[in-house]
């Protein structure tokens, strides 16, 4: 591995900016599809600089960051094992697009490797019990061993700020290489500027929104012959979708008939509700009618792009 470029002293902006020139961590799992926040193509995004790098700012990375410090010393005190931070974006020896910014290094016997440190919430715990590990979490941290030509990483973990877990992973030589070679691909699609494939997640929906914002007027493309078998996807998952919604109504009906009147109903250990609620929506309709200059004063023009198969 070599030193990309020091962090101590950037500020974030800058340190986004450097992001940008290759494939971090948190990447490396959207790239792989196992990221359930961010598709591959919304790293793509960022890659090509086509949108600004941001990281999402809420309360749980603000309290994620205001806590790691805490979180690393109990590693350490419950460990015994030393380590310390990591000033540098650090990067593949042989494979400059593949980057690394570690929380910690922790040292065992004198030897180096990658400490990651992690705050959820109460609601993921399960998906740490029994020393399990989040596949997202595994293939960030197999990205920084491939970076760093470490042997081991470790994990350190506070659940509901009242439960701490740890884990210690191995080196594995089989993930890396696939992690490689998938994330080589990916690089040469940002270089070539080559739009990844398209996934069903919200964030492919919002970067094809955001690249293709409006529709050209009457302007029609002959469509490449694998695009009849994506029709065909298309309308067997519309029909799927439309005999799920019929059935889940016909028995939510169903249900109501049990009810009648009654506002809930207990069937084992579940609970039926048919509640009334009651709230106040504008009638935009009834707004214009009787008051346009105060509708036009409010209204605004929302363009979007409809999509249908016919």
């Amino acid at each position: 591995m070599a030193v990309l470029v020091r962090t101590k002293d950037l500020d974030r902006e800058e340190w986004l900016r450097w992001r940008t020139r290759g494939i971090g961590g948190s990447d490396a799992a959207a790239i792989c599809g196992l990221n359930p926040w961010k598709s591959p193509a919304a790293v793509w995004l960022e890659k090509t600089g086509e949108v600004e790098p941001k990281e999402d700012f809420n309360e749980a990375a603000y309290w994620g960051g205001v806590l790691e410090g805490v979180v690393a010393e109990e590693f350490a005190r419950r460990t015994g094992l030393r380590i310390r931070r990591s000033n540098f974006m650090l990067v593949h020896e042989s494979r400059p697009w593949m980057i690394a910014n570690l929380d910690r290094i922790v040292y065992e016997d004198g030897e180096p490797g990658v400490l990651e440190i992690k705050t959820t919430g109460e609601y993921r715990k399960d998906l740490w019990s029994e020393g399990r590990i989040p596949d997202y979490y595994m293939i960030q941290l197999q990205h920084y061993l491939a970076v760093t030509g470490y042997r081991f990483g470790h994990f350190a973990v506070l659940i509901g700020g009242q439960k701490f877990v740890q884990s210690r992973v191995e080196r594995d030589e089989e993930i890396i290489a696939h992690l490689e070679a998938i994330e080589e691909d990916f690089w040469q699609k940002v270089q070539s500027r080559t739009l990844p494939e398209m996934d069903g997640s919200e964030s492919s929906s919002r970067v094809l929104a955001l690249l293709f914002p409006q529709s050209r007027p009457g302007e029609v493309v002959q469509l490449p012959p694998e695009a009849a078998d994506l029709i065909r996807e298309y309308e067997i998952a519309s029909a799927n979708e439309k005999a799920a919604a019929e059935a889940r109504e016909a028995a939510a009906n169903r249900l109501k008939a049990y009810l009648g009147e009654s506002e809930a109903g207990i069937c084992g250990d579940r609970k039926v509700q048919w509640k009334t609620v009651t709230s106040e929506r504008l009638d935009a309709r009834e707004l214009r009618a009787k008051a346009p200059e105060i509708y036009s004063q409010f209204a605004r023009e929302i363009v979007y792009r409809r999509f249908d198969v016919r």
